[in-house]
């Protein structure tokens, strides 16, 4: 009887409540796997740095090549048709050739393919070489995000994206400026020999921090090709379209019509391919789920901003400012300072705030930005464009680290490498649309303001009888030809119109910036609650 007292007893404790299940510790990441981390931002860096740098130095480059500036055009378009095509293939390549196999291969040929664009001797050549440079340094962009996503544990993952996303904002603003500077003083061949210094580094960091895998060959004869060719064709022929439009007039071009129905057909083909097979080589899918579709949509706006920015701006100090290629990169690399400063902290912010918010800030500082550069007259200069260029720089790194974080949120291991690679063409692809809208934004309201301005310019004015004879005795002291002295006068004043109709076009293409970063904002908010390494 005692011992079944005592059992009852026993039985009648209260149990004592059940450990704490604790989370297992993260693994340590070693200097090798930053050192490969570090080398493919590198890379990131210096393939966007490429699209920009070139830009600078056009006019050296035609007259060497003797090309038209609308042939030139091509330099920057075959690159970046290339480029776009090979992003969404990367995922691929990668689990064919393994991560470090792919990523020294392409680093090797882009230096090989840059190397060549130095020693072009005509422009068919380097079209040729800038398209492979474009398809091989394409890849190092998704590559590296991959990297970031596979190899760190989720509470490192932040401060890599943050140095990824510093990184490719940064290369567009130090283009312009390192292209001014060395064609200046080097000659224009110096901006494709300069990739070589941080392509050893780069070379030497991936050898040494990424372990060899084994080849999967046989993926290439399993590979979905009609798919691949849909996409190349599709994608590529968008690009040529959205880049070359503007300077052919559109559809009054047959190169551009045939363009869009390549494009069209193309991708339409791509996607009800991939829709038709189990295993596509990219998962286009990830387009549905909402979070990961407005990452996607809100960083196409951010990357016509960003590329959108860079290529009004330049335009507006070389044509109305006068301004020369270093003294535009003076202005531009604004853009690109206060970054270095900002990155850390808006990783600081992403850890502890809704990204939603530090999001819709960044978003709200760069349409700011944009509204400021809105105001401009033909006597805006250097000191009324800083702030507005800081305020930007201040914008972009809580845009790019936030847009990362959320589309990556809730993606399993198996798509990571598809979201990088769909994400990052998402934004460059917005920065083609961009660049192409305001191109011709640039185009159709210069002849809407030189026309409305014109109206009120009239010959018979007193006002506009006043100035010709003020410019005509100017001319009249210089020439001491009456009757050339008032044809120049009437030029002069027509300088003036078009003037005037070009900073009233670049404005507006500032206000239309702005209008879709703010419009932007609204989007974001479509996207699920995220903290960065949180769930």
């Amino acid at each position: 009887m005692a011992a079944m007292a005592e059992k009852t007893a026993v039985a009648a404790r209260p149990m004592p409540p059940p450990a704490a299940v604790l989370p297992l510790p993260e693994p340590a990441v070693d200097a090798r796997t930053w050192i490969a981390i570090f080398a493919a931002i590198l890379g990131v860096f210096m393939a966007i740095l490429d699209i920009q740098v070139t830009n600078a130095s056009l006019r050296e480059i035609r007259g060497a090549l003797s090309a038209t500036v609308e042939e030139g055009s091509w330099m920057t378009t075959s690159y970046l048709a290339a480029e776009v095509v090979v992003i969404p293939l990367t995922a691929f390549f990668v689990r064919v050739f393994g991560a470090r196999a792919y990523m020294l291969g392409n680093v090797v040929l882009f230096l090989v393919f840059s190397t060549l664009c130095g020693y072009a001797w005509n422009l068919p050549s380097m079209i040729v070489f800038r398209a492979l440079q474009g398809f091989t340094g394409g890849a190092l962009i998704p590559t590296a995000m991959t990297l970031i996503l596979t190899r760190l544990p989720p509470s490192k993952r932040t401060i890599g994206l943050a140095w990824l996303m510093l990184s490719s904002t940064m290369a567009p603003a130090f283009g312009p400026t390192l292209g001014g500077v060395l064609t200046n003083f080097y000659g224009w061949p110096s901006i494709f020999f300069i990739n070589w210094a941080p392509g050893v580094l780069m070379l030497a960091g991936l050898a040494y921090g990424l372990k060899r895998e084994p080849l999967q060959l046989k993926l290439l004869r399993e590979a979905d090709w009609l798919a691949i060719t849909a996409m190349t064709v599709g994608l590529g022929s968008l690009i040529v379209f959205l880049e070359e439009g503007n300077s052919k007039d559109w559809f009054a071009s047959d190169l551009i019509r045939a363009c869009a129905l390549a494009a069209l057909l193309g991708i339409v083909a791509w996607v009800a391919i991939l829709q038709s097979r189990g295993k596509p080589f990219v998962n286009l899918a990830l387009f549905a789920r909402r979070t990961f579709g407005v990452s996607s949509l809100v960083g196409a706006a951010a990357g016509m901003g960003l590329y959108g920015s860079t290529f009004v701006l330049p335009l507006f100090l070389s044509e109305i400012a006068g301004y020369n290629s270093l003294q535009i990169g003076e202005v531009i690399m604004w853009m690109g300072l206060p970054q270095i400063v900002m990155m850390p902290l808006a990783a600081a912010f992403a850890k502890r705030f809704d990204n939603r918010v530090i999001c819709s800030l960044g978003l709200l500082l760069f349409a700011s930005s944009c509204f400021m550069n809105a105001t401009m007259d033909a006597t805006t200069g250097y000191d009324q464009l800083v702030f507005s260029q800081v305020l930007r720089a201040l914008g972009q790194p809580l845009i790019v680290l936030t847009l990362s974080n959320f589309a990556i949120h809730r993606i399993e291991a198996a798509n990571l490498s598809s979201a990088s690679g769909l994400y990052n063409m998402s934004r460059i692809l917005g920065g083609a649309v961009g660049t192409a809208v305001l191109a011709t934004t640039i185009t159709w309201r210069e002849h809407f303001h030189s026309a409305r301005i014109g109206e009120s310019v009239s010959l018979f004015s007193d006002a506009v009888q006043e100035r010709l004879g003020q410019l005509g005795s100017q001319f009249l002291a210089g020439s001491g030809d009456p009757v050339a002295a008032q044809q120049q006068a009437l030029a002069a004043l027509d300088h003036l119109v078009r003037r005037e109709a070009y900073v009233l076009a670049y404005t507006d293409s500032f206000f239309i910036l702005g209008c879709v970063l703010l419009a932007s904002i609204a989007v974001m908010w479509l996207a699920d609650r995220v903290v960065a390494g949180g769930k």
